[in-house]
This record gives structure tokens, C-alpha cells and sequence, in this order.
């Protein structure tokens, strides 16, 4: 299997919103970052590709499989974390193992233990979720995705609400799980920083579209800022800016060919973050 998920032109019609012809795959072996500012597609694209949005037209696989023939043997190789808890509040940690064991018959409840003790999660009888803090309701639901030991990782703002030090170790942890072909993560969020160290690959939706889609390296070696006075960005070829914004002091820019650019005198061309990416190409698709 190449694709853990292969998505074709998928849309789906809303009132005020459209997913339009959104088209990307997650390789196999891989994490799939995928970013957008909010509203831009990536929950409702998610949705659909867990089967809880119905689509207008197009085609997804998932695990080899198209989702509409996808049983719960397959819908049990993939683990899902959304950016709120899918527990009751009144439920306890035990509880949540117990109901799991019986959904999943792959659960390995001494992992889930594990998991537990190393996020720092109460595993008493007594403390229920309620009293757990938003980011003890993430590691919770990471602990349970993680625990039934899937091939494909769908995350949605999974890392939202903890503390650099706990999103660190869980990089990490995403990075151990891709490490054989056999595993893959989708992994949306908009903390560009866990991006930029974890993903492979990135997918920037704007609007219910896709603007960019390549390797998250390939993007980082090749995209640079530029800035400059107005007077040298009038020189500078228009079919390698991608976007670009003036001020009082002068023009910042996205170019596309950073390592073969020559900056013309007063003018430095710097490397350019994700949000960097995603600003200035919103910004060109914009002018």
C-alpha cells in the first residue's frame, strides 16, 4: 500500500463554505501536515475522510480501502484525536479503558497504563474527567488513539492546549510511530512550530481549496523572505513572488528560487517559517 489516505476531488456544499475539487495523499511511512487558517477546510476535510461528512462528489481511500466499503475491522486501524475530548465528562480513565477494550480488539491495556503514567494522568478510581484540565482531555484522548495500536493517526489540533515541554515529548512519540512503512499520521494543526519538526509533507488548504501540497523540506530549502526598498522589488522577476506586502520602510516578499536568488544591494533574502508560507501565499492569492 502506497497511501494510507488518497483523496481525489472531493467537494461538499455548505451555505456559507465549499470543500472544491480538495485533492492530496498521506504516504504511507509519513506525517501529512495539514494547515489552513481556521475556516479554511481542515475539519470539514477530516470529517469526510472519517466518514462523518457525506460528500457531494469524489473519491477517498483509506487504508486501501474506499470509505464507503470500509467495515469496523479497518475503521479500528485508524486512531482519531479531535480538538475536544469525545469523553464524558462523568466517565473515569478506567472507565474509558473498559468501553474501548470492547470497541477495539486490538486495545492493549498495558500501553494505555503506560501511556497514562507517562502523560501524568490520575489512574484512580475516583478522579473523573471533569476535574482534568484541557490539556489532561488531549493526552487522555492520545492515550486511547494510541492504545489500540492503529496504522493511521488522524489528528485534529491534538497538540492544542499543552505546554511546549508535553508537545515536544509528543512529537516525538508521532515520529517513533512512523518510523515502518506500516503507520501514518494526518496530523492538522495550527502550531506551524510542530509542523515544521514533524511533518514530512505539507498541505496548506485556503478557502476549501488546496494552494500548496509538496515536501515540507522541499518548501523550507526553496522559500525564502525577501526585503528590500519598493525601487528593487520593481527588478526583481514577478514569476517567483508569491506574496508579498509594503510598508513605510520598504517591501517583504515570498520568493520560490531562494538558493539561486543574487539580492540586488540593500536587499537581504532570508529563510522562510510555515507562517511564513501560509501568510505570503495568502497575501498573493489575495492581490
Amino acid at each position: 500500500m502506497q497511501h494510507a489516505i488518497e483523496i481525489r476531488d472531493i467537494c461538499k456544499r455548505y451555505p456559507n463554505f465549499s470543500l472544491q475539487n480538495v485533492s492530496f495523499n498521506v504516504p504511507s511511512g509519513s506525517i501529512v501536515g495539514f494547515v489552513g487558517e481556521n475556516g479554511a477546510g481542515k475539519t470539514t476535510t477530516i470529517k469526510a475522510i472519517l466518514g462523518i461528512n457525506k460528500l457531494d462528489s469524489g473519491s477517498i481511500r483509506l487504508l486501501g480501502q474506499d470509505i464507503a466499503d470500509a467495515g469496523a475491522a479497518s475503521r479500528a486501524d485508524v486512531g482519531v484525536v479531535f480538538d475536544e475530548s469525545a469523553f464524558h465528562d462523568w466517565l473515569r480513565a478506567d472507565q474509558v479503558a473498559s468501553v474501548l477494550k470492547n470497541i477495539y480488539p486490538t486495545w492493549d491495556a498495558a500501553y494505555f497504563a503506560q501511556l497514562m503514567q507517562r502523560f501524568q494522568l490520575p489512574q484512580d478510581k475516583k478522579t473523573d474527567i471533569k476535574s482534568y484540565s484541557r490539556g489532561m482531555k488531549m493526552k487522555l484522548s492520545l492515550a486511547a488513539a494510541l492504545a489500540h495500536r492503529p496504522k493511521l493517526l488522524v489528528l485534529d489540533e491534538a497538540t492544542s492546549g499543552l505546554d511546549p515541554i508535553v508537545r515536544d515529548e509528543i512529537l516525538d512519540m508521532f515520529l517513533d510511530f512512523i518510523q515502518d512503512e506500516e503507520h501514518s499520521i494526518l496530523f492538522s494543526s495550527h502550531i506551524t512550530s510542530d509542523i515544521e519538526k514533524a511533518a514530512d509533507y505539507l498541505v496548506f488548504i485556503h478557502e476549501g481549496q488546496i494552494v500548496l501540497n509538496a515536501e515540507k523540506d522541499l518548501l523550507l530549502e526553496q522559500y525564502g523572505v525577501l526585503r528590500c526598498t519598493a525601487e528593487a522589488f520593481a527588478t526583481v522577476d514577478q514569476t517567483h513572488v508569491k506574496g508579498s506586502r509594503k510598508s513605510g520602510f520598504g517591501v517583504e516578499a515570498l520568493i520560490d528560487n531562494r538558493p539561486d536568488f543574487v539580492p540586488m544591494e540593500g536587499a537581504v533574502v532570508d529563510r522562510a517559517s510555515v507562517d511564513d508560507i501560509m501568510l505570503y501565499t495568502i497575501r498573493g492569492r489575495q492581490s
